[in-house]
């Protein structure tokens, strides 16, 4: 199990419709096939997060709070969803929510349905 965070380009929805729409069109893109490339602003996105933490090591000890890696594995076009750990998720959510602001994305929290703000 890990926490999950879901990012992705955008206008910020005003209401809980807007939100699911927007949620269920960027995951439709994570499921396409092919899959596109990530775009250079999730790019940037996965770049300064990776700056933070690294991506995860499954062969050598690391502090990362990704569940999984490569973390940009996640991405697709406009759109990422990763998960943490729970034992790093409230810093780690924390930190990628205010990071996707600084980057004029979205950010939704599924296990809150709710926009992390």
């Amino acid at each position: 199990m890990s926490y999950d965070l879901a990012v992705w380009e955008g206008e910020l929805p005003s209401t809980d419709e807007e939100l699911a729409v927007a949620f269920d069109e960027n995951m439709a893109i994570l499921d396409s096939e092919p899959a596109p490339e990530p775009s250079p602003r999730i790019r940037a996105y996965v770049d300064a997060l990776l700056a933070r933490w690294p991506d995860l090591d499954f062969g050598a000890e690391n502090d990362s709070p990704w569940s999984d890696g490569p973390l940009i594995g996640n991405a697709a076009g406009p759109v990422i969803y990763f998960g943490m750990v729970y034992d790093q998720a409230e810093e780690a959510s924390e930190f990628a929510a205010q990071l996707a602001r600084e980057h004029g994305l979205v950010c939704l929290d599924p296990q809150m349905e709710a926009l992390r703000r």
